[in-house]
């Protein structure tokens, strides 16, 4: 049987992360000059992928519905 959280478990459970977080101790761990760049370089191409997506979205569409759409009398004229 399960009780629904009350708001003292939701405040324990806040402060033990809490103090979890302020009392962590530093990793002292190195990251070569290969991992380090590979890593900038997934970060660089993440944001950029995120940028083209919305664009896709976004920007295309709107594109298409703000274009002129040619009336009857521009098409006879072309031809």
């Amino acid at each position: 049987m399960s009780f629904p959280p009350s708001r003292n478990s939701k405040r324990g459970f806040a402060l033990v992360l809490l103090f979890a977080t302020l009392n962590a101790a530093p990793a002292l761990a190195y990251v070569g000059p290969g991992a380090g760049l590979t890593a900038i370089g997934t970060m660089i191409a993440v944001i950029a992928v995120v940028i083209l997506a919305l664009v896709g979205f976004v920007w295309y569409p709107l594109k298409r519905l703000l274009r002129k759409k040619p009336t009857s009398e521009e098409g006879q004229e072309s031809q």
